[in-house]
């Protein structure tokens, strides 16, 4: 872990933009941020590890992290690429559960850490902050839904173009381009259940048809109207 001590009043400013957090109030946001810690991770850094203890709620404040499963016989897989105001942890919050996953730092990070007494304590408080909470499980139910249901319908080259488009909305600049740092074309591949190489060929038909380019871990989208069609959007 590297960076600044923890600064719970930039943690709150921060806090208070996030949806889950925003439903404490001015005050509560300040509480929150007084009764959690902030740390900052360089790429490539484990916030917390698969099996660990579900002890906090975390809030990515800056950054890009990956979370990873691995299996007993040491292979992994990516699950979710997640950015600046995104929350991870909430499972093992609900029954007290060890980690289902880790989550690595893709880029440097800046994280935030609320134990799970204080969360409870809060939703006690603040019946909105629990309402917000299950809007946001329900948002993760939502999710694994749609990954589902695109590995049933979507062919590959279908769940790529959808793939790169999230990633454009959520980590990409205004003009197109995904940056991407950390990321593999393994860790593609994993998010759209599929192989490596299977996912080379995939990106580059889409090179050829113009509706990508690619240069290192650098891809610019070229047509999003031809990509959302080839996604289901």
């Amino acid at each position: 872990m590297t960076g600044p001590p923890h600064d719970a009043e930039r943690v709150a400013a921060e806090l208070a933009a996030i949806p889950l957090f925003s439903a404490l109030g001015e005050e509560g946001v300040a509480r929150a941020a007084r009764a959690g810690l902030s740390r900052h991770y360089r790429p490539g850094q484990i916030i917390f590890h698969q099996g660990d203890p579900g002890e906090s709620l975390y809030a990515l404040l800056d950054g890009m992290v990956k979370v990873v499963f691995s299996t007993e016989q040491g292979d992994e897989i990516v699950l979710n690429v997640l950015g600046r105001g995104e929350t991870f942890g909430e499972l093992a919050l609900l029954d007290g559960s060890p980690r289902s996953a880790s989550i690595v730092a893709v880029r440097p990070a800046w994280a935030f850490a609320l134990p799970r007494a204080r969360l409870l304590e809060l939703m006690r408080e603040h019946p909105a902050l629990a309402d917000e909470f299950l809007h946001l499980l329900g948002g993760l139910v939502r999710r694994l839904t749609e990954q589902a249901a695109d590995l049933a319908f979507l062919d590959l080259g279908g769940r790529l173009a959808k793939l790169l488009l999230h990633l454009a909305g959520k980590h990409g600049g205004a003009d197109g381009v995904v940056s991407l740092p950390g990321l593999t074309q393994s860790d593609l591949a994993a998010l759209i259940g599929a192989s490596r190489p299977a996912v080379n060929r995939a990106l580059q038909s889409l090179v050829a048809r113009n509706l990508i380019a690619v240069e290192g871990r650098t891809i610019t989208l070229l047509d999003v109207a031809a990509l959302r069609k080839r996604g289901g959007l």
